[in-house]
């Protein structure tokens, strides 16, 4: 094979199984890459320098398509009931067909980290059949320095064939498409798919399969810390405000996606950031906004005219999960290190009820958030989907169900004794509906939102008098500086309050149906935090 590139490692792709490529890029630079990227008709530059690339037919992960191989490790330890089984033999049949589709392929590698602290990170090697592929996934990941190159042996490898084809028969995949993940012998395989999410997702899930044997939190979630070195956790499902809240300026942004929490550090699992882009405001999302008119920025099916190469960010006719990527730094307030030292002092969840019930803030016992992170709600709304014509409950356990190889349970166990040990306060935080339902009510105020986090971050919020809720029991504040008392207490917003004591049985419901499958995992203590209508 003829190698090119910068820092060849002497651990070569034969080492995995990969021969007779045409050429092999190593390592190479973001520039490097996006000059191969355009050279090669992959994307098309936009006016003010970002790669504006097509996905084709997935637009998004392809969750049924994804495969964990079942092995007697991983029997006992994967949570089966939301991982999707492939057999050894299927899995080395998969990975022989995509080691001779590979053979006579122009190959890119790049050699990263899964995981901002030198303590706690993986060596990630990505093998690729595209160059934009590369340059997304070296946006996304964390660099090596120059000198640890030429060393470098990858801890997981994923061999990256977005035009392979899968066959069910010889592959146990359900179509053309798989995502492959054999913990044992630390690789995945991923074809039929260019959405590039699948790469930095396959990363979340070694790593949330990796970390809680160590003691290590993995979390799906925001994070940024205060001058003090007080870092805050913001978790939350889409819609929620989980980007909006935690870009705050007078705090530096650790990360917006991914990170671990270990014994003495909260650290980014990634280098980059990968935002939805479909309807960005200039206004609302300033910072998010300037990526579009940066050079290297990877946009996944932004609609983009030919001929002036303009972007057309409302547009949805290609994919409504329209998505860029960038590094971290084209954030202005981001964290240069991607390590938060230290434990948190907040823990934020945030939700979008759109049924118009909870408190726009609540502070939670370390119980009752480890109930509400095993529960992941959040809200629908009219229009949003499909079918959905009025607010439909939306549970994803632990804020990112999809990338949980383990239980739940071991997740939500491990959060709560670290909450506990480290005495964290845990805030429910409501961006969804006040004064009634959807359709009937309105969005909790932007700048209440704010004012109850800032109080929250501050320290200040644990100082004023609380009220126990009547149907969740946690604690609301009664009155909070600068904040509209009224909205405080959501019954109160409603002008019928037996419209409001309905629907709020109602959701009460839903939250003890949802956890129903989780109730023999937890202690007492956890299925104590149920709510029960008053």
């Amino acid at each position: 094979m003829k190698h090119t590139g910068r820092h060849i490692s002497a651990f070569g792709l034969d080492n995995h199984g990969l021969r007779n490529a045409s050429l092999v890029h190593w390592n190479d630079t973001s520039a490097a890459l996006y000059g191969m990227a355009v050279e090669r008709g992959e994307g098309l530059v936009a006016k003010d320098g970002p790669l504006v690339v097509q996905t084709g037919t997935h637009t998004g992960r392809s969750a049924q398509d994804k495969f964990t191989v079942r092995d007697s490790h991983t029997e006992k330890t994967v949570w089966w009931d939301n991982n999707k089984s492939m057999t050894l033999e299927q899995f080395d049949s998969l990975r022989q067909s995509m080691l001779g589709y590979a053979q006579g392929k122009e190959l890119w590698v790049q050699d990263l980290y899964g995981g901002a602290d030198p303590q706690n990170r993986i060596n990630v090697r990505i093998v690729t059949q595209h160059a934009w592929h590369a340059l997304f996934i070296r946006h996304l990941l964390v660099e090596p320095a120059l000198a640890e190159l030429p060393d470098f042996t990858p801890d997981f490898t994923i061999l990256h064939m977005p035009d392979f084809e899968a066959t069910p028969e010889l592959h146990g995949s359900r179509g053309e498409t798989v995502i492959a993940v054999n913990f044992a012998e630390r690789m995945v395989l991923i074809g039929g798919t260019s959405y590039a999410g699948e790469i930095k997702k396959s990363v979340f899930t070694i790593l949330n399969y990796l970390l809680p044997e160590r003691g290590i939190m993995p979390m799906h979630c925001s994070v940024n810390v205060g001058d003090k070195g007080d870092s805050a956790i913001f978790f939350g499902l889409s819609g929620t405000g989980k980007t909006t809240l935690s870009a705050d300026p007078d705090r530096t942004l650790i990360g917006d996606d991914e990170h671990g929490w270990a014994d003495n550090t909260v650290f980014n699992f990634e280098g980059g950031c990968y935002a939805k882009m479909i309807r960005l405001s200039e206004e609302q999302e300033p910072d998010i906004y300037a990526t579009t008119r940066k050079f290297g920025t990877v946009l996944e099916n932004v609609v983009i005219d030919p001929e002036t190469r303009e972007l057309d960010l409302d547009d949805d006719s290609l994919a409504e999960n329209s998505r860029g990527a960038y590094p971290i730094s084209y954030i202005s307030n981001a964290s240069d290190t991607g390590v938060a030292r230290g434990h948190p002092k907040n823990i934020i969840m945030l939700t979008a009820d759109a049924f118009g019930v909870l408190p726009p803030i609540a502070k939670l016992s370390p119980a009752q958030a480890e109930y509400h992170f095993l529960s992941g709600y959040t809200a629908k709304v009219a229009g949003t989907e499909k079918g959905v014509t009025e607010p439909t409950a939306t549970f994803s356990t632990c804020f990112g169900g999809p990338f949980m190889p383990r239980h739940p349970s071991e997740y939500g166990n491990l959060l709560r004794e670290k909450i506990a040990a480290n005495e964290v306060d845990c805030w429910l935080v409501n961006t969804g509906w006040t004064g009634g339902p959807y359709g009937i009510g309105h969005r909790m105020p932007i700048r209440e939102t704010r004012a109850l986090l800032t109080a929250a971050l501050d320290g200040s919020l644990s100082k004023v008098e609380m009220r126990p809720d009547p149907n969740f029991g946690f604690l609301v504040p009664i009155a909070v500086p600068g904040v509209d008392q009224t909205i405080l207490d959501p019954r109160t917003t409603w002008d019928d309050k037996q419209a409001y004591d309905a629907q709020a049985r109602k959701l009460v419901t839903m939250f003890i149906e949802n956890f129903a499958q989780f109730e023999r995992h937890v202690c007492d203590d956890v299925r104590n935090a149920a709510p029960s209508a008053a």
